[in-house]
C-alpha cells in the first residue's frame, strides 16, 4: 500500500519531484553507442538499461529531422523552452492545450457523486478518483497546439457541464477554466514551467485548481503529481507522473494523498497508485489503491492504515472503453470534444476547433497544418507589436486578473477568476433564434484583438 512519502503529503498539481535523476538512471542509458549524441539519457519503460541503444533508434522522428533539431535544441539545455523553440508540427495531435484542459471533464458524475455523498471520507474517495481519471488521457505522448492569446474552448452537453478555458496570458503561457454545472464549480489557473534535458523535460505546472461542491460549500484543493515527458527526440515518447496527489478539503482539512509510483525496470510498478483518506488530525480513515489507467478502489481501514474487517475493496471508477488503433491514443470523450457535439449552439469564432492549423491536421494535411500554425505564430505577434505601439495591455473576456498571488513550490502564481460574463452571453446565445450551424471550413478562427493586425 501506500508508502511513507504517501502519508506525508508534499508535491504540487504536475510537479516535479526531488529524486528523478536516481529514478532515471535506474533504468536508463546515455546514448554512447550513437556518435554525436554522447551523454543523451534514453529510458525504455518496458526494458532495462541493456535495450537503451535499441530503444534510442525508435520514435517518430526521422533521421534528418532528429539532427537538425538536436542541433539547435542542445544549446537550451536546463532552460524553460516553452516560448524559445517552434515545434514541429508531425509531433502533435489535432487538439489544443485548452481541449486538453477540458478532458478533465470526462468523468464528472463522480463529483457529482461526491456533491450528494454525507460521508466526508467518502465524498474524497470520489473527488480524488475525479482528479485521478484524467491521466489515462493525458498518457498520450503527442503534443497538444499551443493557445493563441485570447483563443478559448467551450464545452456542453456532457453531464450537465457548461465549461469554458481562455488563453489570458502569451508570456508567461497562462490559461484560466472554470466549469460547472449543479452539483460542483470547478476552477483553475493554469501556469507551466518547464526544464529541457536533452531528451526528456520536465514539466512545473504552477497552478491552482479549486472545486467547490455545491450542496454544503465544500471547497477542494488540487495539487497533482509531477509529470516527466521522456524520449522527446530519441526513442519512443513516454510520460510518467511519479510523486504524490494531495486533495485538501479546505473546509474540515480532511484531506486523501495517492502516490503515483515511478516505472522501474521491464515497467514495475507503472501505472500503479497508493494511499489514503486521512481526517482532519491526520489519522488515515479508507484506503485507496488501483492503477490509473485501469481502475481505483477503496476499503475502510482502521488507525494504521490496514483494512477493517468484514470489509472489502469495493471498485469507485474504471476507466472507459478507448477507440483501438487510435492514431493519437484519443478516447472516445476526446473525439467528442474535438467534434461540434460538445459545441453550444452559437460557437464563440476564438474556439479552438476553428484553428486552421488543427482542423488541417485532423485532416491529415500536414504541408497546410504546419503552414496555418506558422501564419497564426506571426500574427500573434503582429498582435504583439501593435499593443505595444498603441501602450495597450490584453484583457481577457471572460477572467479577471485578481489581486490574489498564491505561492507555489516553484514560484508565485497571480490568480485568475471567472468573471461571469460568459454565463451571462451563453444565456443570451442560447435564446436567441437566429442561430445557424458552424462550419469549420468557412468560419475564420478569430480570438485576435485588433483587426488590421493581419495586414502586419
Amino acid at each position: 500500500m501506500a508508502s511513507d512519502g504517501s502519508k506525508q503529503g508534499g508535491g504540487f498539481f504536475a510537479s516535479i519531484a526531488a529524486g528523478w535523476s536516481t529514478f532515471g538512471s535506474a533504468m536508463s542509458k546515455s546514448v554512447n553507442g550513437l556518435l554525436g549524441y554522447e551523454g543523451l539519457e534514453v529510458v525504455n519503460p518496458e526494458g532495462s538499461t541493456e535495450d537503451a541503444e535499441d530503444e534510442a533508434r525508435r520514435g517518430r522522428w526521422k533521421q534528418e529531422e532528429r539532427d537538425n533539431y538536436w542541433k539547435m535544441m542542445q544549446k537550451y539545455i536546463g532552460a524553460d523552452v516553452q516560448s524559445l523553440v517552434t515545434l514541429p508540427v508531425f509531433i502533435s495531435e489535432p487538439n489544443s492545450v485548452l481541449q486538453r484542459m477540458a478532458e478533465l471533464m470526462e468523468y464528472s458524475h463522480l463529483l457529482d457523486l461526491a456533491d450528494e455523498c454525507e460521508d466526508p471520507y467518502m465524498r474524497l474517495v470520489y473527488a480524488s478518483s475525479w482528479a485521478l481519471s484524467i491521466y489515462f488521457a493525458y498518457r498520450r505522448a503527442w503534443k497538444p497546439f499551443n493557445p493563441v492569446l485570447g483563443e478559448t474552448f467551450e464545452m456542453v452537453n456532457h453531464g450537465g457541464v457548461t465549461f469554458i478555458a481562455e488563453q489570458v496570458s502569451h508570456h508567461p503561457p497562462m490559461s484560466a477554466g472554470h466549469a460547472e454545472n449543479e452539483h460542483f464549480i470547478y476552477d483553475v489557473t493554469s501556469k507551466l514551467r518547464t526544464k529541457f534535458l536533452g531528451n526528456s523535460i520536465d514539466v512545473y505546472p504552477v497552478g491552482r485548481t479549486r472545486v467547490t461542491l455545491k450542496r454544503d460549500g465544500v471547497v477542494l484543493d488540487l495539487v497533482p503529481p509531477p509529470t516527466k515527458v521522456h524520449n522527446l527526440i530519441f526513442g519512443r515518447t513516454w510520460i510518467d507522473s511519479p510523486g504524490d496527489m494531495v486533495m485538501t478539503n479546505l473546509t474540515t482539512g480532511d484531506k486523501v494523498v495517492l502516490y503515483f509510483q515511478p516505472c522501474g525496470w521491464f515497467g514495475a510498478g507503472r501505472y500503479e497508485v497508493d494511499g489514503y483518506v486521512y481526517d482532519a488530525a491526520e489519522q488515515p480513515k479508507i484506503l485507496m489503491t488501483g492503477k490509473w489507467n485501469e481502475s481505483m478502489s477503496y476499503q475502510p481501514c482502521d488507525s494504521e492504515g490496514e483494512p477493517l474487517p468484514g470489509t472489502e475493496l469495493k471498485e469507485v471508477w474504471r476507466v472507459a472503453d478507448a477507440p483501438e488503433d487510435d492514431k493519437y491514443q484519443y478516447t472516445y470523450f476526446t473525439h467528442k470534444l474535438n467534434s461540434f457535439d460538445t459545441a453550444p449552439k452559437k460557437l464563440l469564432p476564438s474556439d479552438s476547433r476553428l484553428r486552421p492549423d488543427r482542423y488541417a491536421l485532423e485532416k491529415g494535411d500536414l504541408s497546410k497544418a504546419g503552414s496555418e500554425k506558422s501564419r497564426l505564430e506571426e500574427r500573434q505577434r503582429a498582435e504583439k507589436r501593435i499593443r505595444e505601439a498603441k501602450d495597450d495591455m490584453f484583457t481577457p473576456k471572460w477572467f479577471d486578473l485578481s489581486d490574489e498571488v498564491t505561492p507555489t513550490p516553484w514560484g508565485d502564481l497571480e490568480v485568475y477568476r471567472y468573471n461571469g460574463k460568459y454565463s451571462e452571453l451563453r444565456a443570451t446565445l442560447d435564446n436567441s433564434e437566429s442561430l445557424g450551424e458552424i462550419n469549420p471550413e468557412t468560419t475564420e478562427f478569430n480570438p485576435w484583438q485588433y483587426e488590421d493586425s493581419a495586414a502586419e
